[in-house]
C-alpha cells in the first residue's frame, strides 16, 4: 500500500469514527498546505465532522488566522513546539471543534538548518476536556523528498487524531 492509499484508508476510518462519536476536528496546517484537510474532505459525509481547516503557511498567517504570538515566532521559529501548540489552540478556539491537529515543518528541498534539517516536523494534537485544552506534541525527523515528508506528516497527523478520539480525548 502506498502513502496515498494509506492516507485515504486512514482518513475514511477516521471520518467514520468521528461521525459515530459525534465529534469534530479542525486542522491548522503549514508544511502540508491543506493536505490533511483534503484527505478528510475526500471522504463523502465528512461535513458531519469537519467544518474547516486553516492553511497558515506564512508567519503572518499564523499570527492573524490562529493567534500565534509574534514574539514566540521570533524566539523559536515557525517550526517549533511552542508554535504548533499555539496553532492548535487557536484552531480549537476559532472553530469550536472537539479536536485539532497542527503541523509545521521543513519539507525541503531547501530551508533546513543544522538545528532544523529538512524533514523536521512538529505536530500538535489538541482536544477539549472538562479542565480546558489538552495537548500532545511530537517532533519528528522524516526522510525522503518533499512529497514523502509531507505524506508522512499527513499520515501521522491522521493517526494522532484517531488515537486521541479512541482514548476519549
Amino acid at each position: 500500500m502506498n502513502n496515498a492509499e494509506s492516507i485515504a484508508t486512514l482518513a475514511e476510518a477516521l471520518v467514520g469514527e468521528l461521525i459515530n462519536a459525534g465529534q469534530t476536528v479542525v486542522t491548522a496546517e503549514s508544511c502540508t498546505g491543506g493536505w490533511i484537510a483534503k484527505s478528510i474532505t475526500d471522504i463523502a459525509g465528512s461535513s458531519q465532522c469537519f467544518g474547516y481547516g486553516i492553511v497558515s503557511y506564512s508567519n503572518t498567517a499564523k499570527e492573524s488566522l490562529l493567534g500565534v504570538d509574534p514574539l514566540i515566532l521570533d524566539e523559536h521559529g515557525a517550526v517549533s513546539e511552542q508554535v504548533v501548540r499555539q496553532m492548535a489552540s487557536g484552531a480549537l478556539k476559532r472553530s469550536g471543534a472537539d479536536f485539532a491537529v497542527a503541523v509545521s515543518g521543513i519539507a525541503g528541498p531547501d530551508g533546513g538548518t543544522q538545528d532544523k534539517p529538512v524533514g523536521t516536523v512538529w505536530l500538535c494534537w489538541a482536544n477539549r476536556t472538562a479542565n480546558g485544552e489538552e495537548f500532545h506534541v511530537e517532533q519528528r525527523f522524516f526522510r525522503g523528498d518533499r512529497e514523502s515528508i509531507r505524506a508522512q506528516t499527513v499520515l501521522l497527523a491522521l493517526q494522532g487524531i484517531r488515537e486521541r478520539l479512541r482514548k476519549g480525548g
